[in-house]
Formats: C-alpha cells, structure tokens, sequence
C-alpha cells in the first residue's frame, strides 16, 4: 500500500446538471455517494439510453441551486451506525423519500421544491421536452458510481489552456490532491483506493468528457475552447470513473492509499 494523495473536497449534485453542493462528509455505497443525483428530469426527446435533461441541453441548469430540505438527515443513511456494528457488514438503509426532499434556488432568487410544476416550467423554458421529475436511491450518475478527478489534472489543462480553470466544470465527486504531475490518477486504472478509514472503489476507466466542461460552473456561459483542448492533447479523457468495492464515510482531508 501507498499514499497518493489526500481527499481535497467532496461533492454531490441533489439534482442531476444542477450545481453541487460541497461536503465535509459524505457516505460512499454500492450505488454511489449517498444523495447524489437523486433526482433528475426525464425528457421523452432524449435518448431511451440517456433520457435525462441536463446541462448539454439547458446550459441554464447549472444557475439552479438546489438543496435538501431536511440536510441532516439526508447526509447519510439513517441507520448506518447501527448497520456497521452488525456483522458482517450489514447494508444500510435509505431515508424516507420525505426526509430526502430538495429544494431549489433559482436563478431568479426563488426558491421552489423540486417536485413543483414551475420548477418543470422553467426548465423547460427554450427547449421545449415536456419533462418529469424522477427520483432514485441509486444515484442517477452517466456512467460509474463515482468519479474522480486530482486538482492537478485540473490545473494542468488551464495550464494549456493559458487560464486558471474552476474545478467545479469537472463535476466531481472527489477531487484529489495528488502526491504528483496532472492526469497521475491515470495510473490507478485497473487498480484500487482506500479512500479514508474503510471506504474502498475500484478504478474501472478513464472519464470520457463532454460539454459539461466547457460550461462556467456559476453562469453557465460555454467556453468550446475546454473541452476542445481536452479532446486534442488528452483523447477527450480527464478524471476516472470508480466503482464501490466497500461502503464508507469519507472526509475531507482523508488519506487516499493505492491498494494494489
């Protein structure tokens, strides 16, 4: 085993192409961080593969700022002390739709809950997809449970760009400070990270970028140039894409070691 790095902060997205909200703590499962992307809107325009509004679509989506209504229960499962004492590993349970409600600030300064019709109507605004609202324990992620990112990679690709870049355009769930040069989570492909005290993924592949990246994180306003510099001189690829091997809580600050 060796240290690589450490956990620089932790995030999770209530609403998935909303904005993120950063965390101290965060609960990694099986299906993902524990309230990550919980909820997401359904087009039937989309792909029946990727049927979800995001983003690509709505660049507007990253202004709405959601947040769960009731944050202390819904940072981690309700039971999970308990189901941690009990071998050999009990799974813990989620919380109650309920208790795991969003609310959303929009861009207007309003606040609506997630499930409210002028949510929907405003999303719609310009696109036109006849959305619904969708809900899920399993968060709604693109591809892998989890995703990875140092903030060396992130800076590297500024570098090239001639700009400092917002990390928050990678719309990581960990964002890790590297004992190392930019893209040198590339190396744990096929490997495995003890990230904190007990929580282990496996690292499955390299993340393959779209349009998301090139958007301001706080406006929304797209930057081709991003995603275009990441396509040319790093095969579109920035970041890795976990899975959870053993269920944990994970901190900021925690020591992140590469098992194999």
């Amino acid at each position: 085993m060796s240290v690589v790095g450490t956990v620089g902060s932790l995030w999770r997205y209530p609403v998935k192409s909303m904005r993120g909200e950063e965390m101290e703590e965060v609960f990694v499962g099986f299906s993902g961080v524990y309230g990550d992307r919980h909820f997401a809107f359904k087009s039937p325009k989309r792909p029946k593969g990727f049927p979800y509004l995001t983003g690509r679509e709505q660049e507007q989506m990253l202004r709405y700022r959601p947040g769960f209504r009731h944050p202390e229960k819904a940072a981690k499962p309700p039971n999970l002390e308990s189901a941690e004492s009990l071998p050999p590993g009990i799974n813990p349970v989620d919380a109650s739709p309920g208790e795991m409600m969003v609310d959303v600030l929009t861009p207007s300064g309003t606040t609506l809950a997630v499930d409210d019709r002028g949510l929907t109507d405003l999303l719609n605004e310009g696109v036109g997809e006849d959305l619904t609202l969708v809900r899920s324990d399993r968060a709604l992620t693109d591809c892998r449970p989890v995703s990875l990112i140092s903030y060396q990679t992130v800076a590297r690709i500024g570098e090239e760009l001639g700009s400092d870049l917002d990390h928050r355009r990678f719309r990581a769930n960990i964002y890790l400070d590297l004992d190392g040069e930019g893209f040198g989570e590339n190396e744990f492909v096929g490997k495995s990270l003890r990230v904190g005290d007990k929580a282990v993924v496996a690292t499955i592949e390299r993340d393959p970028r779209c349009k998301m990246i090139s958007l301001d994180p706080d406006t929304g306003e797209h930057d081709p140039r991003v995603l275009r510099k990441v396509a040319q001189a790093h095969d579109n690829l920035a970041g890795v894409y976990c899975a959870v091997l053993v269920e944990g809580r994970v901190r900021k600050g925690d020591t992140v070691e590469l098992l194999d």
